[in-house]
């Protein structure tokens, strides 16, 4: 069985005797972890670091060994520009981007997305989003935190996504998802290329609008087609990096 992964907030450095901040203390309470047990820490900087957990009143505190160089990345970039779909959707679709290895998520305020977000309700939104990514990385063994932007627009996530490759799924595109893979990508095998950017665009349930998909038009976004069904807007995204990591090898 492998030894429970905690995210810290705070850096942690090799051969340290680390007093653990409070949330991570209460969640090593909450696991009923005993003085002696081996823990694994990762700071979202990159590697991890195994130690040996001791306790002192209150205060919990962890004996770090060497530093892991290990990694658990895509071979690539992808970024996922979700539409903000109703309901708590969105907790599922971080949860399970953090699992694929998905690098960014810019949530989209469509023009037919049903949540709507703002002021105190945002901040409480994001910071719930945060957690599940935490919790995600520490469960599938990532070290490096997906990063999350706040709601934007279609155009101010256009703007905030990377250079590279832009898809949309539209069932009259010329071509699917494999078709425009093999050719225009190749699968990046040398550590000196050049890594691969993937933006993936996942309307809401009403899908994008006509003035949205206009704006894309006008982004370089290349549409693409993806089966033969109609995907839920949390079920899309998923299945895109899915098969996208797949067919590119990553």
């Amino acid at each position: 069985m492998a030894n429970p992964r905690f995210y810290c907030s705070a850096p942690i450095f090799a051969n340290q005797q680390l007093d653990l901040p409070a949330a991570l203390a209460h969640h090593v309470r909450v696991r009923r972890l005993e003085a002696g047990d081996p823990v694994v820490l990762f700071d979202g900087r990159g590697g991890e670091i195994a130690g040996t957990l001791s306790f002192e009143g209150k205060k919990i505190s962890a004996l770090l060994g060497e530093h892991c160089p290990r990694e658990a990345e895509l071979g690539g970039q992808i970024t996922l520009l979700q539409a903000l779909p109703a309901g708590d959707k969105m907790d599922w679709i971080i949860e399970k981007a953090v699992e694929l290895g998905v690098h960014t998520i810019i949530p989209v305020a469509a023009q037919r997305s049903v949540l709507k977000l703002s002021g105190s309700r945002l901040e409480k939104r994001l910071e719930h989003w945060q957690g599940i990514i935490r919790a995600a990385s520490e469960q599938c063994g990532r070290n490096r935190l997906l990063r999350l932007c706040a709601p934007q627009s279609l155009a101010q996530a256009l703007a905030l996504a990377p250079p590279g490759q832009h898809l949309l799924c539209d069932p009259e595109a010329p071509r699917t998802l494999a078709e425009h893979l093999a050719a225009t990508t190749k699968v990046q095998t040398k550590p000196q290329a050049v890594t691969l950017a993937l933006s993936l665009l996942i309307g809401p349930e009403g899908g994008w609008n006509p003035e949205e998909q206009a704006l894309a038009a006008t982004h370089s976004v290349t549409k693409i087609k993806f089966g033969l069904r109609v995907l839920r807007t949390e079920t899309a995204g998923i299945a895109l990096v899915s098969a996208t990591t797949a067919l590119l090898g990553w």
